[in-house]
């Protein structure tokens, strides 16, 4: 989804409420960004329902805990670094992994800092639904994809197995290991995390078999029970040559990341942004309830922070 490595309005925290594709905002500011003088702060968020989770939370304590305004930008994952380094936005909450950036805008520019572990640890793989893994066992393993290839064959995989994707704005390894496996199938991309969920969905509900790009955490996995096909092992390295991937992804611990004049100069939202941390299961209980049961992203935050009271009093400066 994210990285090789492992891809709203300023009104209100995102419209959509089940990830769909972000829209390439790299000119898109908040107009409370570096702000003088100001108790506010601008957020990043990312078009998938884990991240819009994150911000959901961190936006109703800092606006009802600490008294500021806030305002979030959707950006593309790769954009959001530049919005970042440039002051347009002062945080961003989930980064699964970008070596280049972290080496250009951490390292070498020093325009971003890194903000401690958001606490969750996320995992990109190749999937089939468990029921279909119980009945085909021997699914589990890369090396007997092409026996099921018919099977996973659908109108837009051209006669081959269908691996299905999210967004193209998702940056992944799949077309490269299809093809350095020599696998006999086609990636399709559904156009968004909602699409892919939508497709998901229906697959499980009439009993079909698909293979599919996923990852973890993810709300869904309650609903869809998933089983990853295990690929060629990851070591470190492996997948430093985008178009010679061969490997399995990564297991990444998410990482946070603040301009670096709002780490300094930020104040309590700063202070607040830095020691935000929650686990798995936390940002899973909201995404469940802003993809699935519909509540809005301010609806879900309130409700989670009224019986999680022990864990973000931590939080607070």
């Amino acid at each position: 989804m994210r990285t090789r490595t492992g891809a709203v309005a300023a009104a209100g925290l995102l419209a959509l409420t089940t990830g769909c594709g972000a829209a390439d905002m790299t000119q898109q500011a908040s107009p409370f960004a570096g702000a003088q003088g100001t108790r506010s702060v601008s957020l990043s968020v990312q078009s998938w329902v884990g991240a819009q989770a994150n911000v959901a939370v961190a936006r109703y304590l800092l606006e009802h805990e600490l008294g500021y305004r806030v305002d979030t930008v959707q950006i593309d994952e790769v954009p959001a670094w530049d919005a970042l380094s440039q002051g347009r936005v002062d945080a961003l909450l989930e980064d699964w992994g970008h070596p280049e950036e972290e080496q250009r805008y951490v390292e070498d520019k020093k325009t971003i800092v890194n903000g401690g572990g958001l606490g969750v640890t996320g995992h990109i793989g190749w999937y089939v639904p468990t029921y279909f893994a119980k009945r085909h066992p021997d699914v589990t393993d890369w090396k007997n994809l092409d026996k099921y290839a018919d099977e996973f064959r659908t109108p837009e995989s051209g006669g081959k197995g269908q691996l299905m994707d999210g967004s193209p704005s998702y940056v992944t390894n799949d077309k490269a290991l299809v093809k350095n496996l020599k696998l006999d199938y086609q990636v399709v991309f559904a156009g968004s995390e909602a699409a892919q969920i939508t497709q998901i969905k229906q697959f499980a509900k009439e009993k079909k078999p698909f293979l599919t790009y996923w990852y973890s955490p993810q709300w869904l996995f309650r609903k869809v029970p998933m089983t990853e096909v295990k690929l060629p092992a990851y070591e470190e390295g492996c997948d430093a040559d985008p178009a010679a991937v061969a490997c399995a992804y990564p297991h990444t611990p998410l990482q946070k990341y603040l301009n670096a004049d709002f780490a300094r100069d930020g104040g309590e939202a700063a202070a607040f942004l830095k020691k935000f941390r929650w686990t798995t299961e936390d940002q899973n209980a909201v995404s469940l309830m802003i993809a699935e049961q519909r509540l809005t992203p301010e609806e879900a935050a309130r409700k989670w922070v009224d019986s999680h009271e022990s864990t973000w009093r931590a939080w607070l400066p």
